[in-house]
């Protein structure tokens, strides 16, 4: 029996899907041996409380008191990791074959004081690198200021790269083992962190299957939807996913081609209403809307694009795949693999300079006019798509290469 701690952080759970992350991993491991509990950090709730919820546990510990005004926000953090820490010791009494699951980049502190307080193995799952979404996954850029870190060239803004950097580096190389989403973060963390091969493992994420219970011309009749293409984009209006470059195209789009995109997220509104002027009635703004709901819009979709700047690995584009929408994806970070050029999609490339990372909403425009104006094309991608989700992205292919990763972390050991 394995015993399985998986830790997630309240405040931040439903960031970089790694909420859907802990779902998925927790309902796919359930019947199987082991024993798992959820530990939910930096919780609202007002005490610690212990809930169980069939066979797994929940525990949630309060975020912190900042009561000392001398002490910086990372000092306070240590001191909160490691009464956590303590916490934790009194309350799991089988430590035959532990387990910590980690999910967050920032806890090199906890992975500290598990150490000194169990005889544990600690894992990582890396779904987001700090420099990613401050660089738009400009790894040029990054480069660039890794060369500097020895010197005094560095401004404020290249230290604080420098500093998280080191940081993350600490953590891996603290961890027992690193459970990387795409193949581009474990060349990263090769390439660029010094993290052996040996030490990482690609693990995909995996989602339940899950459709509509309309078929598309019901769905277009209920959502009032007229019957021109439709071009979804799904996720949050932010910098990072390429929206002002995903409404720059679509309005090149529609110089030549009668259709209408759906913007399914929450966000910014404001700023990327900009990008529509004149252009209003071609566009629906859904906000933030129920997974039933957002299944319903991918049903309905002719065309996914996510002209993203950084990504790992997407449960939107999954979610697009398993219900066989084409994707136009950027070749950002773990985008390029997840969608196969000329397969279940098309590739825009992203540009990466010094200073910046571009994306050419023209290139977009024309991906998006090919798949248009040649349906066929459009419906063997979408078939193509919804192959790849069974191959790669299905709950039980998760489930096994999972399992097959807890029981090996005891292999060396002799344990069963």
């Amino acid at each position: 029996m394995i015993n399985l701690y998986i830790f997630n952080e309240t405040s931040r759970a439903a960031v970089y899907g790694i909420g859907t992350y802990i779902r998925e991993l927790t309902t796919a491991l359930q019947g199987y041996n082991i024993s798992i509990c959820v530990i939910h950090l930096h919780s609202d709730k007002p005490e610690n409380e212990l809930n169980e919820s069939d066979t797994i546990q929940h525990w949630y510990i309060p975020a912190p008191v900042y009561w000392n005004a001398s002490l910086d926000l990372d000092r306070q953090n240590e001191l909160y990791y490691r009464n956590v820490a303590y916490l934790l010791q009194l309350q799991i009494k089988d430590t035959e074959n532990l387990v910590f699951h980690l999910n967050y980049i920032q806890c090199r502190p906890l992975s500290e004081n598990l150490r000194r307080f169990f005889s544990c193995k600690i894992i990582l799952t890396i779904h987001y690198l700090d420099w990613g979404f401050r660089l738009s996954g400009n790894t040029v850029r990054f480069r660039q200021i890794l060369v500097v870190q020895e010197t005094d060239q560095a401004d404020e803004f290249n230290k604080s790269i420098i500093e998280s950097y080191r940081k993350e580096k600490e953590l891996f190389e603290m961890v027992d083992h690193i459970i990387c989403l795409s193949r581009n973060t474990q060349q990263i963390l090769q390439n660029d962190y010094w993290i052996k091969p040996d030490k990482t493992t690609v693990v995909y994420n995996g989602l339940t299957g899950g459709n509509s219970t309309l078929d598309k011309p019901a769905l277009r009749k209920k959502y009032h939807i007229p019957d021109i293409p439709i071009i979804l984009f799904a996720g949050r209006l932010d910098d990072i996913k390429g929206l002002t470059c995903a409404l720059q195209a679509f309005k090149t789009v529609l110089n030549t081609q009668q259709c209408h995109i759906m913007i399914a997220g929450n966000g910014s509104f404001d700023k990327y209403m900009k990008e529509c002027e004149d252009i209003w009635m071609h566009v629906t703004w859904t906000g933030l809307i129920s997974k039933a709901k957002l299944y319903d819009l991918y049903s309905i979709a002719d065309i996914g694009i996510m002209p993203s700047f950084h990504e790992q690995c997407s449960y939107v584009a999954i979610e697009m795949m398993m219900h066989g929408v084409p994707i136009i994806a950027s070749t950002s970070t773990g985008l390029k693999e997840m969608v196969e050029d000329g397969i279940a999609g098309l590739h825009v490339p992203v540009e990466e300079y010094s200073d910046r990372a571009e994306i050419d909403s023209s290139q977009l425009a024309e991906k998006i006019l090919y798949l248009l104006q040649y349906p066929k094309e459009r419906k063997r991608m979408g078939v193509n798509a919804r192959k790849h989700y069974e191959a790669a992205y299905g709950v039980e292919i998760f489930r096994k290469n999972m399992l097959h990763l807890y029981e090996s972390l005891f292999i060396s050991t002799g344990l069963p």
